[in-house]
């Protein structure tokens, strides 16, 4: 450790190397004996179980509608002009769309704690793009004010510092008030029982998906003969490629398979619990990353239902709050919501007699009720098609 390293830990401050690519958050998923001593974000999307829930929330948070609302008095209309309404509608001025800076903002956030976004403004000060920063190229160093400091690397050698006010930071839940911690490192046994079982799984098909047996020949063999015959049989009829393949034994020798064990027997149990486990992490319902072994129709409508009220709608409320405290002024009229009435709306029968009874009870008219729906007042749809 360089003395500038040293001097920055004595003083508190959290420092990553960035030609490595673990990140701090990951080095509790790492086990001592027989794992890997290393476990990256992109290494825990193998389990396809985490990819899934976190392409399930991030994608449905980066596609619902953003929009930026200016509150007067009790009363907010939409305001359209607002630059982030802008962005939002349109392509920013990078490579990424508005979904794909969103999608990979909240990505990271949920596979390294942390997600970070640059603010670009223009000479008048004024918003004029939003840029996705991959978290491993970023070192966070807290300054004497208090106050976070972002270095950014490109890959190449090159750096360059933004400060609070100059970034979006989504956080999971922190322990040090700076810095986000990934929920995958906060379960790491569960995450590190889950790779396991499913290397398990790849050894039992590679050899063959079928348990090993015993070739009884009669007398003594020598020890060479053994590994002769270990070697011969295992390299025609070892491995899923061999599997089926006709036996032919002579001499006397005869096989007999051994029975399956009962671990073999409760891998796929083992791995659908593994699954259910990773859900739980992430607050995921199981029929919203397609695992349908305890579903009904009934549980898959309420799972809709659920994911958008206990999964979706907090991370809603963090991202609204992060555009708030780093977009927005203080004492601003201005705020973002992003629209979730789309999950929350039920099947057409129960939503529909929602709306009667709003209009019965005079608390929508039928026009209100059309703008839930997204369509167009009636008088400007009549005029529009005479």
């Amino acid at each position: 450790m360089g003395l500038i390293d040293r001097m920055a830990s004595f003083m508190g401050y959290e420092r990553r190397d960035d030609a490595s690519p673990l990140d701090p958050s990951w080095q509790a998923v790492a086990s001592n004996v027989g794992y890997p001593s290393v476990m990256s974000a992109r290494m825990a999307e193998n389990l396809s179980a985490v990819l899934a829930c976190v392409n399930a929330i991030s994608t449905a948070l980066a596609y619902v509608p953003a929009l930026v609302y200016r509150r007067e008095g009790d009363n907010r209309t939409e305001s359209l002009s607002h630059p982030v309404s802008r962005l939002a509608r349109g392509q920013l001025a990078t490579r990424m769309t508005w979904p794909d800076v969103i999608e990979h903002w909240i990505a990271s956030a949920l596979l390294t704690g942390n997600g970070l976004i640059e603010i670009v403004r223009s000479g008048n000060g004024q918003l004029s793009n939003l840029i996705f920063v991959p978290w491993q190229y970023v070192t966070v160093q807290e300054l004497s004010s208090g106050r976070l400091a972002y270095d950014v690397g490109d890959g190449k050698g090159s750096m360059r510092r933004l400060l609070e006010g100059e970034v979006l930071h989504l956080r999971d839940r922190t322990d040090d008030g700076l810095l986000g911690r990934s929920r995958l490192s906060r379960s790491a046994d569960t995450v590190q029982g889950v790779e396991l079982a499913n290397r398990h799984a790849r050894e039992f098909l590679r050899n063959g998906a079928s348990p090993s047996g015993l070739i009884e020949v009669p007398g003594t063999l020598t020890a060479d003969q053994r590994d002769t015959l270990r070697s011969q049989f295992n390299g025609r009829h070892g491995g899923a490629g061999n599997a089926g393949k006709t036996l032919v034994l002579d001499g006397g020798m005869t096989f007999k398979p051994a029975q399956i064990s009962p671990e073999d027997a409760e891998l796929l149990e083992t791995r659908q619990f593994g699954v259910i486990e990773i859900c739980r992490l992430y607050g995921v319902p199981p029929p919203i990353i397609q695992a349908y072994e305890n579903n009904t129709f009934t549980n898959a409508a309420q799972a809709g239902l659920w994911f958008a009220t206990f999964c979706l709608s907090p991370w809603a409320r963090k991202i609204e709050a992060e555009f708030a405290r780093s977009l927005f002024p203080v004492g601003s009229s201005y705020e973002l919501e992003l629209d979730l009435s789309g999950f929350l709306r039920g099947d057409p029968a129960t939503r529909w007699n929602a709306h009667k009874i709003a209009i019965d009870t005079g608390v929508l008219d039928p026009e209100e009720v059309r703008q839930v729906e997204g369509w167009n007042p009636r008088a400007t749809e009549v005029q529009t098609n005479g």
